[in-house]
């Protein structure tokens, strides 16, 4: 973000370090990085709310001016042309700046501006979960280095209260598990292929019409920005540092209507899953995202078109449940808005927030090592023995079959199996295995199942 030739700055008064905010009703002053869907919407509330966040603060809030990429751009909320400017670096070093603001995504210039902020005593408020999975250790380690608050509420879940009860509400109990819809763009095509057995694609193109999905829609149905929530919802959760990389990461393009149909029959649906997990005996913990069939009667099926829903399992609280929208302008606002009325009061408290924990430093295993379930559907000869053979692979691979079920006959047999709990290891070589014998013609699908934990 380099200046624009000819382009006029918006002229502003330099404060001394020494002055507190609030004092003589001195302002807390905001400068904001990019000004796109969320960023103008935190426009819109800062300015409607004003008096209201001056009385919940104790000071009031000003905006200090805002960073983007082209001055001209017509945005979804009126800013004022005087606070516009094309040089971030140059907004990020006033010193008349308190808190900065960052919802323009990505690694860089996030990383560097956020980084510098930090390095001038200023606090940082961000949406950033690409920088955070990827990179959050060096921006963590600024905000420690220099003892300045970096929150990032909305960078999960949209504007669902969930990474502070995480970590703090949270902070004196024992989390086992993290398991929730955390992208509201594949909810939306999973839900609209379950209601209307519409394709995948027919599905894609309806939430890309109404706007719940890029017109480059990787990073959702990929599943690309779920693991990056997964690993911050799993570091909180568990006191551990977890990237992106470490994420076992599977996207939702290849559900076919067929499959939803079939999880129907059975009585369960399909959703696109953030599961993270201690294991049994609490040394290590996996993070993953991928499809499964959960049961209709789990609160999480019923969780329609483009909401979030994440389910927190501690042992002394139990299962607790979040739920609203998780993606949108005016929803992620708000959690930013949040997020800045409590730095707000930490700068004029003259305190900082909680900083980053990772004492646990718990290994992350491999998918491998995960226990888990698995629906395999099988087009298979219609003859005698098939279901024998079938189950010989099964038995030794050490996996055992608790559902088996027929669907027609001759050229067009199918045959469906849901197994126990096995780990992941085991029901990959048993597929592998299911693919090498001559009575399976083709291994058409293979989910894994979640919510039934007795099983």
């Amino acid at each position: 973000m380099k200046p624009v030739e000819g382009a006029e700055e918006p002229r502003h008064e330099q404060r001394g370090r020494h002055e507190r905010p609030g004092d003589s009703g001195r302002p807390l002053r905001v400068a904001l990085l990019g000004c796109g869907v969320v960023g103008s919407q935190v426009v819109r509330l800062l300015h409607e709310q004003a008096d209201d966040l001056a009385a919940r603060i104790g000071a009031p809030l000003e905006l200090a001016g805002v960073a983007v990429r082209r001055l001209g751009r017509k945005r979804d909320s009126e800013v004022d042309p005087s606070l516009l400017t094309t040089d971030a670096e140059a907004l990020v070093a006033r010193d008349d700046v308190d808190i900065v603001v960052e919802v323009i995504g990505g690694i860089e210039p996030a990383r560097s501006l956020m980084l510098a902020a930090l390095a001038d005593g200023k606090a940082i408020v961000t949406a950033n979960k690409a920088l955070l999975a990827e990179d959050g250790a060096t921006v963590h380690g600024a905000a420690k280095r220099h003892g300045g608050d970096l929150y990032y509420e909305a960078s999960v879940a949209g504007a669902i209260p969930l990474l502070r009860p995480l970590r703090e509400s949270l902070a004196g109990d024992r989390v086992r598990r993290v398991l929730g819809i955390v992208n509201g763009t594949t909810n939306y095509i999973l839900d609209k292929m379950d209601t209307t057995g519409a394709s995948f694609t027919d599905a894609l193109e309806e939430a890309q019409s109404l706007g719940y999905a890029e017109a480059d829609p990787t990073a959702d149905v990929e599943g690309f920005d779920a693991a990056a929530k997964a690993a911050i919802l799993a570091g909180l959760a568990f006191h551990t540092r977890v990237t992106a990389a470490d994420v076992h990461r599977e996207g939702i393009t290849e559900i076919t209507a067929t499959d939803v149909a079939s999880a129907k029959a059975m009585g369960y649906v399909i959703k696109l899953l953030a599961i993270c997990a201690r294991s049994d005996d609490g040394r290590s913990v996996g993070v993953r995202v991928h499809p499964a069939m959960i049961p209709r009667t789990h609160p999480l099926a019923g969780v329609r078109e483009a909401y979030n829903a994440v389910f927190v399992e501690a042992e002394s609280a139990g299962q607790l449940m979040f739920y609203g929208k998780g993606a949108g302008g005016a929803p992620t606002a708000s959690a930013v808005l949040g997020d800045i009325v409590a730095v707000a009061r930490n700068r004029i408290a003259g305190v900082h927030g909680p900083q980053e924990s990772t004492y646990a430093d718990l290994a992350v295993h491999p998918m491998g090592e995960t226990v888990t379930r698995y629906h395999v559907s099988l087009d298979v000869a219609d003859k005698p023995g098939v279901l024998a053979t079938v189950a010989e692979i099964f038995a030794k691979h050490d996996v055992s079959i608790r559902i088996v079920r027929q669907e027609g006959h001759g050229d067009d047999a199918q045959l469906v199996l849901v197994t126990h709990r096995a780990t992941d290891a085991a029901l990959s070589a048993t597929i592998s295995g299911l693919r090498e014998l001559d009575i399976v013609r083709d291994v058409t699908s293979v989910m894994r199942v979640e919510g039934e934990e007795s099983s």
